[in-house]
Formats: C-alpha cells, sequence, structure tokens
C-alpha cells in the first residue's frame, strides 16, 4: 500500500471526435502528471473495449460502433516499467439507445461526442506498471 496527497484536480472537457485515451495522455504530458486518478462522463461516437479472459490471460476487444452515453468512466494515470511516458488505465460503462449497458477496458479508437473529465493529480511515490506473471497483465508492485 502507499499514501497519497491531492496536490490539485483538473476538470475540463475532451473535444468532439478526440481519441479518449490518447487526449488524457496528452493531458498528462502537458500537466506533467505521473501519478492521477480520472472520472469522466459524456457520450461517446463509438467504442473499443476490451474483457480479459482470465484463463487464456488474454484481451478480448469489441466495437460498439454507435452512440452511446457514458453512464461512467474511471481510470488512473501511472507509467510502464521503463518509460517516461504516462499510462493511461481506463475503463467505461456504457448506454446505448436502448438502455443495454456495455463496458469494459477502453482501447485506441473509442471516439469523443462530448466528454467532461476530473483528473485528481496526486503526490507520492510514482507508481510503475510491471508484467504480473501470476495474472498475466502489467499491474502496479505491492509496496
Amino acid at each position: 500500500m502507499a499514501e497519497f496527497g491531492v496536490q490539485r484536480v483538473l476538470m475540463g472537457r475532451l473535444r468532439r471526435g478526440d481519441d479518449i485515451l490518447e487526449a488524457l495522455a496528452g493531458l498528462a504530458r502537458q500537466h506533467g502528471i505521473t501519478t492521477g486518478w480520472i472520472q469522466l462522463l459524456g457520450a461517446v461516437e463509438r467504442a473499443r473495449l476490451a474483457f480479459y479472459e482470465q484463463a487464456q490471460q488474454v484481451y478480448r476487444d469489441f466495437t460498439l460502433d454507435e452512440p452511446a452515453e457514458i453512464l461512467a468512466g474511471t481510470g488512473n494515470i501511472s507509467r510502464l516499467a521503463g518509460s517516461d511516458e504516462p499510462f493511461v488505465h481506463l475503463h467505461l460503462t456504457l448506454g446505448d439507445g436502448q438502455g443495454r449497458a456495455w463496458g469494459g477496458h477502453v482501447l485506441e479508437g473509442t471516439r469523443v461526442f462530448a466528454c467532461e473529465y476530473a483528473i485528481w493529480v496526486l503526490s507520492g511515490p510514482a507508481l510503475e506498471r510491471h508484467p504480473d506473471p501470476e495474472t498475466g497483465l502489467k499491474l502496479w508492485r505491492p509496496a
């Protein structure tokens, strides 16, 4: 476990057509964010999401190629081991026009219709993601 304080909170909106992951990573680079927590809401024009198959340790991706509301968006900013670039890990729950919910791990190609964000910039130790042999994922190392 690591302890963090909140340095500041950035709030704003992404532009229509932005790739959500690219835009959030760009904000992290621009503002020097190494560790942060993300929350967002709004809508997407299309979404590329993935589900992690635990037994096979692979992501299964799918596309929702229609407008959808962002019912909940949450994620974090850290670094991949050996990289100075911010890594955005984001999950979305989306609602379609029939009231059905879709969700998963966000992949590049998820396009914004309208999106408002809040990023809690955290002070404390830099978090790095390392390969975890037990799960096959890149996870934060325990303190």
